[in-house]
């Protein structure tokens, strides 16, 4: 038995491989005739086959649960997903423009707040937002950048055009994870690599993010003292932390390696104390200074925060960077980039409503049943009604929360995601997917070619996070041959 392309029915959805029955979307025709080539025992083979690579390679993720945090192998389907070169270089341009927009609205509103004046943006939507913090009030990155790393979500719409989803500033997690589905993939599907497919490639992201971080560093050197600070072993990213630490050639420390003096932050070695001239934080804004935010944190450094104030090390992202990664700031980013560039958004938002408008709250109230209701800052896919597929019981208790506190909910249409093909146990099917491709600006910008892909591995669902069951698989930046 094998693929039979005439067979695979992604229904009234957009398919990224095929266009019609029968029929695979130019960009695509090559891997739609190789994987018709072999038998659907040959492709079960190769799902085997990666499913061994990805035990050996270790590649793992932690879910936390009721029963405790459970480390699981990555999962992962083997069909890549192909993505036309040209559509690729006008989507980076787009999500370029749009980490610029944000940066400039985070440097505006902790210091001159000229989108207050101007009324863009209600002053009270900010300064009410968790994510908010005072604290940096006044002070100035290097470059004015505040988040380097940029995880954006995107979609494919019903016409098959690309729109943002959100926008992740705070910890955006998931590049190790593109990194290694590629790596895998190599392993199961040597001759598409071999056969000149054009595939753009992805290996050079540890040394822009190296090159990004070294830009920020308060000490001019070719090499600065580089390091990635994790909250531990027990965090469902600490196999990301690790692995971009090993990547970079940067240490992987925790909070009780490191040590401020004199407003310098020093790393504990068996030779003495050695300087550090920049963090890769992995932990949140709250965890990272107990002299200055949570004073029980044990996670992060006491002084860490006056050390950055003095631009004796670069923290990225930026303290505070996280009041940009909140779904209701995100339907503003249209606005800020036409206020702050003067420029059209090349990538448009998913159309949403904001519960903080008595009208639009109206609105979303009368058709939760046809609505997707997000919390401002939960992310992973927790705390969100999708309500098509809602009981009774449910929608009435989304009614309630959005009454009591409506500034923490927005919501928007059940967006008809596109389809990919999935190897299945007895045929290949569609599902549907997002793309989180990684921006990172400092004194220059870089787009991974692609991304993560994240994929529902359960029929008819919208649920693509690895958390909730979903999957992954190899994105494919594919140039005209």
């Amino acid at each position: 038995m094998r693929v039979n392309w005439k067979n695979y029915n992604p229904g009234n959805f957009y398919d990224e491989m095929i266009s019609t029955p029968g029929y695979a979307r130019q960009p695509s025709r090559r891997l739609a005739s190789h994987l018709k080539s072999l038998t659907h025992e040959e492709l079960l083979q190769k799902k085997l086959a990666a499913e061994l690579a990805i035990k050996t390679m270790g590649i793992s993720f932690t879910v936390y649960s009721d029963a405790g945090n459970i480390d699981r192998e990555w999962p992962f389907d083997i069909i890549p997903r192909i993505i036309a070169e040209k559509e690729w270089n006008s989507t980076s341009l787009g999500l370029q423009q749009r980490l610029r927009a944000l940066n400039c609205f985070i440097h505006d509103i902790y210091n001159e707040q000229k989108i207050f004046k101007d009324k863009i943006i209600p002053k009270e939507l900010i300064l009410n937002s968790s994510n908010f913090r005072k604290e940096c009030m006044g002070i100035k990155p290097r470059f004015d950048v505040w988040a380097h790393i940029c995880g954006t979500d995107l979609i494919k719409d019903g016409s098959g055009e690309f729109c943002v989803l959100e926008d992740n500033l705070r910890v955006p997690s998931g590049v190790s994870y593109m990194l290694e589905n590629r790596r895998v993939t190599k392993r199961i599907f040597p001759e598409l690599f071999e056969d000149d497919y054009n595939i753009r490639p992805i290996t050079e992201y540890p040394d822009q993010l190296f090159d990004t971080l070294a830009a920020i560093s308060p000490r001019p050197s070719d090499y600065p003292e580089v390091a990635v600070l994790t909250p531990g072993v027990f965090n469902s990213a600490y196999f990301e932390h690790s692995y971009l630490a090993q990547r970079m050639g940067a240490e992987l420390v925790e909070g009780s390696d490191l040590i401020v003096e004199k407003d310098k932050v020093f790393m504990k070695t068996i030779d003495g104390l050695s300087q550090v001239d920049v963090i890769y934080r992995r932990i949140d804004d709250l965890f990272l200074d107990p002299s200055v935010f949570n004073k029980d944190s044990v996670l992060g450094v006491s002084g860490l925060f006056k050390a950055w104030v003095k631009g004796n090390v670069a923290l990225a992202n930026a303290p505070g960077a996280g009041v940009a990664d909140d779904k209701i700031i995100y339907t503003y980013v249209p606005q800020f980039i036409k206020y702050y560039l003067g420029e059209d958004p090349i990538l448009p938002n998913v159309p949403s409503f904001l519960c903080i408008d008595k009208l639009q709250r109206q609105y979303v109230l009368q058709n939760l049943d046809k609505l997707v209701v997000k919390p401002a800052n939960e992310s992973g896919g927790y705390g969100m009604l999708i309500g098509p597929q809602a009981s009774k019981k449910e929608l009435a208790e989304f009614a309630r929360r959005i009454k009591a506190d409506p500034r923490n909910y927005m919501a928007q249409p059940l967006i008809s995601l596109s389809t990919v093909p999935v190897l299945c146990d007895r045929t290949v099917e569609p599902r549907h997917v997002d793309l989180r491709p990684f921006v990172l600006q400092a004194d220059k910008s870089y787009v991974t070619a692609g991304g993560l892909t994240r994929v529902a591995m359960v029929k008819g669902s919208y649920i693509v996070n690895s958390s909730q069951g979903g999957g992954s698989k190899d994105t494919w930046i594919v140039g005209d041959n």
